[in-house]
């Protein structure tokens, strides 16, 4: 071979290095920033809807409460009003449930009731008046059965 052959002096043809994984390319970061984007909207969208529904998971944690300390007591029923009343608040906000009691709450309660609400009503008066009552004349079991039907339909 000849020393002065230019030919001679050529390499082999060889691949580049690897550049390896980071820096990552553009369309690496863009997609990364547009997941960020996604897990950030989802969770404020989460985080909405709880504290939107907080009424409702509150409202099926106090009626579980005053179905194990059922009694026939006034304050009882006062209670389980108490919770009917803070629904409707939230459910019927334009016809102020709030401020309704006796018969006008008994009618809004049969008006707003899912079904059977002729055989309803003397459970539900019986339940609104033993708020008032020394001795209730209503049936915590009944009321229970009534309250619970109603609010599945809100809930």
């Amino acid at each position: 071979m000849n020393g002065q052959d230019p030919l001679a002096q050529l390499r082999d043809i060889h691949l580049p290095e690897h550049g390896g994984f980071w820096p990552p390319a553009p369309g690496w970061w863009l997609v990364a920033a547009l997941v960020l984007v996604v897990v950030i909207v989802l969770a404020l969208l989460w985080h909405r809807h709880r504290r939107n529904t907080l009424w409702q998971r509150q409202a099926k944690a106090i009626l579980i409460d005053l179905e194990r300390s059922a009694s026939n007591e006034p304050d009882w029923f006062c209670k389980l009003n108490a919770l009917l009343k803070r629904v409707a608040r939230q459910t019927y906000p334009d016809r102020n449930p709030e401020t309704m009691s006796g018969s006008q709450w008994v009618d809004f309660l049969l008006a707003t009731a899912p079904n059977d609400r002729i055989a309803s009503r003397p459970v539900v008066e019986a339940m609104v008046a033993s708020t008032w009552q020394p001795r209730p004349t209503a049936d915590p079991a009944q009321a229970l059965r009534f309250a619970a039907s109603w609010l599945e339909a809100r809930i």
